[in-house]
């Protein structure tokens, strides 16, 4: 009976580590940076803020919750460093948002898909039909010192 425990108590242990080892994988505080390129009448802008990845969860904010030009960043990334974040953030100037009904002040929201590798990530926003969307960019670095 001995014998037959061992072979599935090392299995449960190799099982327990590679889990451990895929969910402490990205976790840590990033530093992401977001670039907007100007887009018709619509000026530019970059923006880079802190993020914390724990348990492959992601969260991201830029600026003071509830004013204009908030942002927050979520989601959760998969073992293999694929991720999809939902952006929601509020319009801090009509000179930096697209569309007939961005004002000051107007939640906003769109899809970012996004790869991870242990110390560094990329990421592009959905652009939807390309009419009000517009190809931004991110970029996602692991602080060795928080």
């Amino acid at each position: 009976m001995r014998k037959a425990l061992v072979p599935r108590f090392v299995a449960i242990l190799l099982l327990s580590s590679a889990t451990s080892f895929a969910m402490d994988r990205f976790d840590g505080h990033w530093l992401t940076k977001l670039t907007c390129p100007p887009k018709g009448s619509t000026l530019g802008y970059t923006w880079e803020f802190p993020a914390t990845i724990q348990n492959n969860n992601f969260i991201g904010e830029h600026g003071t919750v509830g004013e204009p030009g908030y942002l927050r960043l979520e989601g959760r990334i998969a073992d293999n460093g694929n991720a999809k974040f939902a952006a929601n953030g509020i319009v801090a100037s009509r000179q930096y948002a697209r569309g007939v009904f961005a004002h000051k002040g107007e939640d906003y929201s769109y899809d970012v898909k996004a790869q991870f590798k242990e110390t560094e990530g990329a990421g592009t926003r959905n652009e939807g039909m390309g009419i009000v969307g517009r190809p931004c960019v991110f970029e996602f670095k692991k602080q060795t010192n928080p």
